[in-house]
C-alpha cells in the first residue's frame, strides 16, 4: 500500500513540475497525512546525484533551514540535487520519522527520470538528531530505500550511555531503558558490511550536546573494524549545531573537505552490470583488513571497471545447507543479493558444510538445497547469469573443515548442478592451489589469495558465456552419469 501511495505522490509532484515549467524548487508531500513532506530543489546542470537531508532538532522539532534548506546553493552549484525531508517527530511512534525517510528515498528514485537523478547515486545526510535518522537508514533501509552514501554532521548514533538524552527519549519513548530496542536503534552496532554505504562524519571535537567519542567516532570505529569505507574529519571546535552557518569558523575547511569526498565518490551508471557474491567468510573477507578495498569483490570490482557494479553480500560462518548451524539462505544478505536485482551471481559456498556437525548429519541435503538456491535466482527478473564457484582448498582442518569432503563431496555436486541447470562453473579449487594465497589458518586468503580470486572470476565474467549447445553437451553427460551411479547403487 505505501509503494502506492508514494506512486501516487510521485505522479502528483511530476506534474507540478511540468505545470511551472522552468520551476526548480518546489514542495511534495509524502505522508498521507500531508504532515510530511520534501523539499526539492534541482540544480540547473544536473550531475544525476542527489542527497537526501535530515535536519535534526532532537527529535522534538527541525533545524529546518539551517541544518536543511540553507544547503540547496552548495548542492546544486556541484549538480547535487538536495531533497529536504520535513519527517514526522516520533512522539512515541518511531516508525513515523523512519517511514517518512524510507518514502522520501524512494520517491526520488521513482522521479529519477523526471528529475534527472540517477537512481544509483542517492545519498543520505542527517544533522544531530537527523544524523542518527540518516544512520539507522544508513544500516536498517531495505534495498529499494538505501542510500549510496551517507553523510553525517555531529550525529546522534548511540541510543545507550553517551546519548543525547533529548534525541533518545523522544525516539524510544517508553522504550528508552529497553536493552534491546537500544541495542537495535544504537547505529554503531547495526553497521552491515553489505548494506552500510561509504560514509563521511563531521564532527567538532568540543560538542557538549552530542560527545563525538560516543557517537560519531563509534560508528567510524564500528565501519572500520568491520573494513568499509568511512572518512572522519574532526574540527579542534565549533560545538554542535553549526549546519551551514557562516559563524562555524571552519566553515570553508568543511566545505573544501565535503567536495573532495564527494568528487572522489564513485557514481554507479544506471546501465553498469549488477553482481551480487553470495558466499560465507571468504567472500566476506575474514581476515582481510579493510576488505572494502582488498576483498576479492572489492578487488574484482577494480578490475572490472565501470561498466560493472559489485556488491557484496557475504556472511562468515555460513552453510549452504539450510539444516546446517548457520544457513546463508536464512540471512538477510541473501534477500538483500536478490533486491539488488543482479545481471550476474557469484556463488561460492560449501566450505562450512563439511564441517562435522553439518555434514555428518545432513549431508544428502546439499544438492537439494543448492538446487533451491539456483531456482530462486532463475526466478529473478533479470534472468542472472549465475557462476557456481568450488571452494578453496582447504589446508588445514580448522574449525573441522575437511578438504577430503570438498573433493569427494561438495566439488562433484557443484559441477553436477551447473551442469543439469546449465550453468557454469568456476574451479577455484585448482586455481587458488598455493599456500602462499593463504592465511596461517589454512582456510581463507590473504590479499594475494584474494587478488588471485578477483582475477579468475573477473575473467570469466568478461568472456563470453558457454553456447547453449556447450552447457546442453554438459547436461547430457550429467545425466547420463547420474543414471550410471543410480544403476551402480
Amino acid at each position: 500500500m505505501l509503494r502506492k501511495i508514494t506512486l501516487c505522490i510521485s505522479t502528483l509532484c511530476v506534474t507540478s513540475v511540468v505545470q511551472a515549467q522552468q520551476a526548480r524548487n518546489f514542495v511534495c508531500p509524502i505522508s498521507t497525512d500531508g504532515s510530511a513532506e520534501i523539499h526539492v530543489s534541482l540544480p540547473s546542470n544536473p550531475s544525476g546525484r542527489a542527497v537526501v537531508c535530515c535536519p535534526g532538532g532532537g527529535y522534538s522539532h527541525l533545524a529546518f533551514q539551517k541544518e536543511g534548506t540553507d544547503w540547496a546553493t552548495f548542492f546544486n552549484d556541484r549538480g547535487i540535487a538536495l531533497i529536504t525531508l520535513k519527517y514526522r517527530m516520533p512522539e512515541g511512534d518511531l516508525t513515523l520519522p523512519l517511514s517518512d525517510a524510507y518514502s522520501a528515498m524512494r520517491l526520488v528514485r521513482d522521479s529519477a527520470e523526471v528529475w534527472h537523478i540517477n537512481p544509483y547515486d542517492v545519498g543520505i545526510m542527517g544533522s544531530s538528531a537527523g544524523g542518527h535518522l540518516a544512520a539507522t537508514v544508513s544500516t536498517h533501509a531495505p534495498m529499494d530505500a538505501a542510500p549510496n552514501f551517507s553523510l553525517l554532521f555531529y550525529p546522534v548514533i548511540t541510543m545507550g550511555q553517551g546519548t543525547h538524552e533529548g534525541s533518545a527519549c523522544n525516539f524510544l519513548g517508553e522504550n528508552r531503558h529497553n536493552p534491546a530496542m537500544i541495542e537495535l536503534w544504537s547505529a554503531e552496532k547495526q553497521v552491515k558490511h553489505y548494506m552500510t554505504p561509504p560514509t563521511l562524519l563531521l564532527l567538532s571535537n568540543d560538542d557538549r550536546v552530542v560527545p563525538p567519542v560516543e557517537n560519531g567516532v563509534a560508528y567510524y570505529s564500528a565501519m572500520r573494524n568491520d573494513g568499509l569505507d568511512c572518512t572522519m574529519h574532526i574540527y579542534s571546535d565549533g560545538g554542535h549545531g553549526w549546519g551551514y552557518a557562516d559563524y562555524f569558523k571552519y566553515k570553508h575547511q568543511m566545505l573544501n573537505d565535503l567536495s573532495l569526498w564527494l568528487e572522489r565518490l564513485p557514481q554507479h551508471s544506471p546501465n553498469a552490470v549488477r553482481v551480487s557474491c553470495v558466499g560465507n567468510s571468504i567472500t566476506h573477507g575474514h581476515g582481510i583488513d579493510m576488505k572494502s578495498l582488498f576483498g576479492y569483490p572489492a578487488q574484482m570490482q577494480q578490475m572490472l571497471g565501470e561498466g560493472y557494479w559489485v556488491r557484496n553480500f557475504g556472511y562468515s560462518a555460513r552453510t549452504l545447507m539450510n539444516s546446517g548451524n548457520h544457513p546463508y539462505m536464512k540471512e538477510n544478505n541473501w534477500r538483500m543479493a536478490q533486491d539488488f536485482l543482479p545481471n550476474i551471481v557469484v556463488v561460492k559456498l560449501g566450505t562450512n558444510d563439511t564441517k562435522p556437525e553439518n555434514w555428518e548429519p545432513h549431508a544428502n541435503e546439499f544438492a537439494a538445497d543448492l538446487q533451491a538456491m539456483i531456482d530462486t535466482l532463475k526466478t529473478l527478473p533479470t534472468h542472472p547469469r549465475i557462476l557456481l564457484c568450488t571452494p578453496l582448498p582447504a589446508f588445514k582442518e580448522s574449525w573441522g573443515i575437511r578438504d577430503s569432503i570438498i573433493v569427494n563431496c561438495i566439488i562433484p555436486t557443484i559441477r553436477q548442478a551447473a551442469a543439469l541447470n546449465e550453468i557454469e562453473v568456476i574451479d577455484l579449487h585448482s586455481l587458488v592451489d598455493d599456500e602462499k594465497f593463504i592465511l596461517p589458518d589454512g582456510i581463507h586468503p590473504n590479499v594475494k589469495g584474494c587478488t588471485r580470486m578477483a582475477e579468475i572470476i573477473a575473467e570469466r565474467i568478461k568472456q563470453d558465456p558457454p553456447t547453449p549447445q556447450q552447457l546442453k553437451k554438459l547436461k547430457k553427460e550429467a545425466i547420463k552419469n547420474s543414471r550410471k551411479k543410480q544403476r551402480n547403487k
